[in-house]
């Protein structure tokens, strides 16, 4: 995925481990089966014929090379599915003079309980009003809801505010190889602060994603917030054009009165962003081509996840558009995305929604062809496969896996369980949508933060916090608050 291509450190635990009660940290070495035993032994008998031993060995031996192969493969697939990632912090906290903090696991004595601030420093008070103070303008579903038992929105704000808050940008997370700038993650970030309340700094992410975009309209899979250059040779993405419209439209949407003023900056943004999306349409088709999505892996057949985001770009693109006067140009985007919704729904819908063009295993990408991404008013078909998909997805600790063909590892991923609550929340599913949200709340960090990932027996681990998590956390509660 994104986050962990060529990083992730995983240790693989044996069968055994689950019968020893809760895991403990990684570290340390874990035994595996012990030798197999040879077959025959006493069950060889002195008067046996020769010709009768051999076939018996055999026969045996054969039968012992079967019944050890099948137990090689039984603990092979146990080590898959009991993968073991460590948490790479409790959570970030700001530390004074725009400095930030990782909380190292089981050091909680580093924060201050309930806040995203350093503990014990001369400047502790100072950040602890400040994190009040922003709280406090946030809108009144947010206030209302930030005493909540849960604590849910509080958490998922104070990521979100320690993760971009000073910053030129949002970054992903604070570990050193999410400390950059995807624009997929800046989008939802956008959206989640313009529905609580901070328009402005929703506003500046786009304006980030404006000044780091090619002029061709492309963007790079993420980028280094200082240089505003990619930190390696991940290939380009076409999906992170129709993010970037997303977002504005969603600015739009959540700060009406605003959105002249707010979207006028970013005109170029809109402009260019559009244009790509449109020149990505093939002319007989009208699908995109091929593109790397949020599963960053080079991709030589279209995904859904593709597909989808620009789908949703299409839509938001005509929604922004009359907002920095580019009327003609929202009308193009409109009827393309007219056309790119009913291929979708012919080349897609009929075999399920999956993630391949011409597949069959489910993806989480499903969710974009419903609010808070894609249409408010969903075809109950795309409902139906989000269902299917749900549970072809689910992992043993609850959440979900990216797609139903991803690694057999046992991790839940919290970002795709949570675009699964947004989407439940946003069609009216109000029970789904809290179970999986009450899930989340329930796999955070000690020190409340939401982590990349949960694994099979329900630890949190990976990087957090998580700023795509979170963002959809504050989206979901906020459909969930609109009913």
């Amino acid at each position: 995925m994104a986050y962990d291509r060529a990083h992730t450190v995983i240790r693989l635990t044996g069968a055994g481990d689950a019968a020893r009660g809760p895991a403990t940290r990684p570290g340390g070495r874990r035994r595996g089966p012990g030798p197999a035993t040879r077959p025959g032994g006493a069950a060889y008998s002195a008067g046996v014929a020769p010709m009768t031993l051999s076939r018996r060995r055999v026969v045996l031996g054969g039968a012992g090379v079967l019944a050890y192969g099948a137990t090689a493969h039984w603990s092979i697939t146990q080590r898959i599915m009991r993968a073991e990632v460590p948490l790479y912090s409790e959570t970030v906290v700001l530390a004074g003079g725009g400095s930030r903090l990782l909380v190292p696991v089981g050091q909680l004595d580093v924060v201050v309980p309930g806040t995203r601030v350093v503990a014990g420093r001369p400047q502790t008070g100072r950040l602890l009003e400040d994190e009040q103070e922003w709280l406090g303008t946030c809108a009144p579903w947010v206030r209302r809801g930030l005493d909540a038992p849960d604590g849910l929105l509080r958490s998922a704000l104070l990521d979100l505010r320690a993760l971009s808050v000073g910053l030129p940008v949002s970054v992903a997370g604070w570990s050193d190889r999410w400390r950059y700038a995807w624009p997929r993650d800046v989008s939802f970030v956008a959206s989640a602060l313009a529905r609580a309340g901070h328009p402005e700094h929703a506003a500046r992410q786009l304006a980030f994603l404006q000044g780091v975009q090619r002029p061709d309209g492309w963007f790079e899979a993420r980028y280094d917030i200082t240089s505003r250059r990619p930190p390696d040779d991940r290939v380009a993405q076409l999906d992170g054009s129709g993010w970037a419209l997303w977002a504005a439209s969603q600015l739009a949407t959540h700060a009406p009165d605003r959105a002249v003023e707010l979207l006028a900056p970013v005109r170029r943004l809109l402009v260019r962003s559009s244009r790509r999306l449109l020149a990505s349409l093939d002319a007989q088709t009208a699908l995109p081509p091929a593109s790397s999505d949020y599963w960053e892996l080079v991709e030589r057949t279209l995904t859904l996840g593709t597909a989808a985001a620009v789908l949703a770009g299409l839509r938001s693109a005509a929604q922004a558009l009359p907002f920095v006067g580019e009327m003609a140009l929202a009308d193009r985007t409109r009827a393309a995305s007219d056309v790119l919704a009913r291929q979708v729904r012919h080349h897609f819908g009929r075999h399920g929604y999956p993630r391949l063009l011409g597949g069959s295993a489910a993806d989480a990408a499903v969710t974009f062809l419903v609010a808070p991404i894609g249409p408010t008013e969903p075809d109950v078909e795309v409902l139906s496969a989000i269902d299917r998909a749900q549970t072809s997805m689910l992992r043993p600790a609850g959440g979900l896996a990216p797609g139903a063909s991803w690694k057999n590892d046992g991790v839940s991923w919290t970002p795709e369980t949570a675009l699964f609550a947004a989407a439940w929340a946003a069609t009216g599913h109000r029970s789904r949508a809290q179970a999986l949200l009450g899930w989340l709340g329930e796999h955070r960090t000690e020190a409340g933060s939401f982590p990349e990932k949960v694994l099979h027996d329900g630890r949190p681990a990976a990087v957090a916090p998580l700023a795509w998590t979170a963002s959809l956390v504050v989206i979901a509660q906020h459909e969930l608050t609109r009913g």
